[in-house]
């Protein structure tokens, strides 16, 4: 049967699901459906639904929009709440969400429910490809799932796991020239994923032997970015007590032409990967009776620098007779981006709030609408502030200081002129990306600079 679907899929006659439409199944359904196969995009959330159905797209789907409305128009990509029924064979790529385990839900909940849903309407020869976020051993367990329906993996059923490696707004290094990391079930399930990523990546597949081993890289990938960052964070509160300036410091460092890989002050690693991907590989140490030290040493460090952060500005705020009052621009995980999941942003908000700051927050990706959204995603029971929509002088006068925790493209020569024309009493920078200017009556603080 799979020799079918491999025969299908060769000539772009089988039918292509892609459930979970965010940042990574919709531009990958795109690229599909640009590639000359029949698309169908699978949403729980009928607002995205309906959006995409009437070609609207996001800010942060603007990249894709000549690719999408050439595939609309072609009727090569359509979208539903609910996979269809067909005589074709079916490949389900599962993109959905994959939350922290917590006491009221596993990680692999809505892999397995797009997984089920999917298998509702699927036929022997059919083939699913996950390339959600997965801890290890959930594509052994996806397995059993698809055997229940009575399929055998590697014989009549696909199973492949290949996790999506995309950076959001990453200019170099995107969906079309990441090479990617796939298990396969079979031989004939890897030449049909030869032929799907064909027109999304040219194929540029590194395929592994086992299911674990695909899993624990994609851990591991998140993992080494957190210890870097948490190390290079925990580096600038030490630079900060030498009074010197971590940029120059990692700036030197990366002139060694082997060994050395820089990353750059900020106010912490966030959004879905970084900071939970890891805990799959802490997850499976505790479960093996091993302590993995490193990553639960970054964890519980990314977590402290928003505290410190903190520290500093309610330091330098006393030290200058400055009232409690605070904007804090960028609430999303990183610049450029609208995804809001776990930022280092909320956090100081939040926590200034605690310290009893007046808050205002201000990010041209935040949607006030979404605030419910926003709680879940960063683990909040409430988020009170004044939300500005777009700091004038007369907004930002209410203000004694401005947090910059993400310098957008679209706001860095308003903040450049913010502090070059000292709109307000104090900055402190985050990212250290303001440069000073002793004309400037505004006081700049940076982070990891004395």
């Amino acid at each position: 049967m799979l020799e079918k679907t491999l025969d299908e899929s060769n000539m772009k006659r089988c039918l292509i699901e892609v459930f979970g439409l965010g940042y990574v199944g919709f531009p990958l359904a795109v690229r599909l459906a640009n590639g000359g196969f029949n698309v169908l995009g699978v949403d729980v959330n009928p607002e995205r639904i309906s959006r995409l159905e009437k070609n609207e797209l996001n800010e942060t789907e603007l990249n894709i929009k000549k690719e999408f409305l050439h595939v609309r128009k072609e009727n090569l990509l359509n979208f539903s709440d609910r996979p269809n029924k067909t005589d074709c064979q079916k490949i389900a790529f599962i993109c959905v969400h994959t939350p922290i385990t917590t006491e009221n839900i596993e990680s692999d909940t809505y892999v397995k429910k797009a997984i089920e849903i999917f298998l509702q309407t699927s036929k022997k020869g059919d083939v699913i490809i996950i390339e959600s976020s997965i801890g290890g051993g959930t594509t052994e367990k996806m397995q059993k799932v698809i055997e229940n329906f009575g399929y055998t993996i590697g014989n009549d059923f696909g199973l492949c796991f290949c996790p999506e490696r995309i950076d959001p707004q990453n200019k170099e290094w995107n969906l079309e020239n990441i090479p990617r990391i796939i298990y396969c079930s079979d031989e004939t399930t890897y030449k049909i994923s030869q032929k799907l990523y064909q027109p999304v990546n040219h194929a540029h597949l590194q395929r592994v032997s086992s299911p674990k081993i695909a899993e624990v890289v994609k851990s591991y990938e998140n993992a080494f970015r957190l210890v870097n960052i948490s190390l290079v964070n925990e580096l600038s509160v030490l630079c900060e007590k030498l009074k010197i300036d971590v940029k120059e410091v990692v700036n030197a460092a990366k002139t060694k032409p082997f060994g050395f890989m820089p990353f750059y002050p900020s106010a912490g690693a966030g959004g879905h990967c970084i900071p939970k991907d890891p805990r799959f590989l802490l997850q499976a140490a505790i479960k093996n009776g091993l302590e993995f030290s490193t990553i639960k040493n970054a964890l519980e460090i990314n977590l402290n620098i928003p505290l410190h952060i903190c520290d500093r500005i309610e330091e330098v705020l006393e030290n200058n007779n400055l009232e409690k009052s605070i904007l804090v621009c960028g609430l999303s995980y990183k610049p450029n981006v609208g995804d809001m999941r776990d930022s280092p942003g909320f956090k100081i908000l939040n926590e200034l709030k605690k310290r009893k700051f007046k808050v205002g927050g201000y990010d041209p990706f935040y949607n006030p609408e979404l605030k419910e959204k926003y709680l879940i995603e960063n683990f909040l029971k409430e988020l009170e502030f004044e939300f500005i929509e777009k700091p004038t002088d007369e907004k930002i006068s209410k203000f004694s200081c401005l947090c910059l925790v993400q310098n957008h493209f679209v706001d860095k020569f308003r903040i450049n002129e913010i502090y070059e024309k000292a709109k307000i009493p104090m900055i402190y920078d985050c990212l250290g990306d303001l440069e000073y200017n002793k004309e400037s009556k505004t006081i700049l603080n940076a982070f990891g600079k004395s």
